[in-house]
């Protein structure tokens, strides 16, 4: 596995990209997601996400080798076995918690504790995992972390620590330990890890659901959850796979600190959501933190 210390400066700029693309095809899925609530649960349609991007990649893979196109790329072994457990199990009990905190905490609280991925991941990366994570990285974290807090501010008054938010809190925590264990994995087939991902974590998230009381929704909005899915989890995770074998595990987590600005400009255009001030200033230090990061 190339350490992200050992990449190239060519290879470092090439992974910022497939971080920066992955991101973007991310943010996608919150303003599309937004219309697809009004007919569908949340854990089901979380289900059908994933689903959708494994059952794209694995399609586009049958395609490949159909067209006589051959992988170049190392397919999993046993010894990542351990990690392909972790990062199946991790990505379906985050959603869940996530869920649970939703129910008890303020809907502010929520989205401002969702920031502390980033972070999680970082600590993960530091502490277990001894990848490298310079003062100048530490810095545009903290920077892309408060941006994003300030993006989610809405209300000062309904922001109360509570069971709920330590749910939050266990969520991200577990998003930002699967970050890591996708870290250990690629240098691995990407696609690979997409099928896995996707078919392992959806699947289980959509008996969760069922077995929740949602329901199946109608063949029409299955088919966009699952199109849905495919672009803004199939391929953003494939570009995020990529882009962590030459920026690690912390950095890539950094650059996708973008998704909220992407997907608030993309609310505008779909839904004339016009963002006030304190969207600008948070652009202002989302910009600073990600030069910090990408120097770093």
């Amino acid at each position: 596995m190339t350490q992200p210390n050992h990449a190239s400066a060519a290879e470092r700029r090439k992974a910022g990209v497939y971080a920066f693309l992955a991101a973007a095809f991310y943010a996608v899925s919150t303003p599309v997601a937004k219309t697809l609530l009004q007919s569908v649960g949340a854990i089901v349609l979380a289900g059908l996400l994933y689903l959708g991007a494994g059952l794209g990649m694995l399609l586009l893979r049958a395609a490949r080798r159909g067209a006589g196109i051959k992988d170049r790329e190392e397919p999993l072994g046993r010894g990542e076995r351990k990690y392909v457990l972790a990062m199946v199990a991790l990505d379906v009990m985050a959603p869940i918690l996530l869920l649970a905190g939703l129910k008890l905490a303020a809907a502010a609280n929520v989205s401002l504790l969702n920031n502390f991925e980033i972070v999680a991941t970082t600590l993960f990366a530091w502490l277990l995992f001894q990848e490298r994570v310079s003062g100048r990285l530490w810095a545009g974290i903290l920077l892309v972390t408060a941006a994003t807090a300030m993006l989610s501010l809405r209300d000062l008054d309904s922001l109360r620590f509570s069971a709920g938010s330590l749910l939050v809190l266990l969520a991200c925590a577990c998003w930002g330990l699967e970050n890591n264990c996708t870290r250990m994995l690629s240098s691995k087939d990407a696609r690979q890890i997409v099928v896995i991902k996707g078919l392992g974590s959806g699947g289980a998230s959509l008996v969760i659901g069922l077995l929740a009381g949602e329901a199946l929704p109608g063949v029409l909005i299955a088919m966009q959850s699952l199109a849905l899915g495919f672009f803004s989890y199939g391929l953003s995770v494939y570009l995020y796979v990529k882009a962590q074998r030459h920026l690690g595990a912390a950095k890539t987590s950094a650059y996708y600190a973008v998704a909220p600005f992407i997907g608030a400009l993309l609310s505008l255009a779909l839904f004339r959501e016009v963002p006030g001030a304190l969207f600008w200033a948070a652009l202002a230090v989302m910009a600073l933190g990600t030069a910090f990061v990408n120097k770093g």
